[in-house]
């Protein structure tokens, strides 16, 4: 049962930072992984997919946005919003690359759904960028210990 707490909570975790909620996915994660208890590979696998699920509601939040744009409960500000919108005219679907960078990632996820990102596109690379960070994260605690 434990077990299942810990994957648990760091799914809620992972999901939770990939939006605008309060969350430290990767601070749960390196708990986990350095308490040893837990299948490393299962905790990345869990953690990237709350979080790719995470930046998913973004996108879906994104392609609504125009609707739901000034209501409070909305995730990202207006201006936050148009600068991500910016950047990722700047930069394209590339810019998905960097969707694991605190404070821009996830606007940058909004920004896609927005600009009408094909949802496989927006997958593949959400999908690089977070289990990359994640997968960094491990090799840097695998080599400090």
């Amino acid at each position: 049962m434990e077990d299942l707490a810990a994957y648990g909570g760091l799914f809620v975790a992972a999901f939770a930072a990939a939006t605008i909620l309060p969350a430290q996915s990767e601070l749960v994660l390196a708990g986990l992984l350095l308490a040893g208890k837990y299948n490393d590979a299962l905790l990345l696998l869990v953690a990237s997919i709350g979080n790719v699920l995470g930046s998913l509601l973004n996108w879906a939040l994104g392609r609504g946005v125009e609707h739901f744009r000034h209501r409070s409960w909305f995730p990202v500000s207006a201006a936050d919003l148009d600068k991500a919108q910016a950047y990722y005219q700047r930069w394209g679907y590339w810019s998905l690359l960097a969707s694991w960078v605190p404070l821009i990632g996830d606007p940058l996820t909004v920004a896609a759904g927005v600009m009408r990102e094909p949802l496989v596109r927006f997958l593949l690379l959400v999908s690089l960028a977070k289990t990359g960070r994640y997968l960094a994260l491990y090799l840097i605690l695998r080599q400090a210990s």
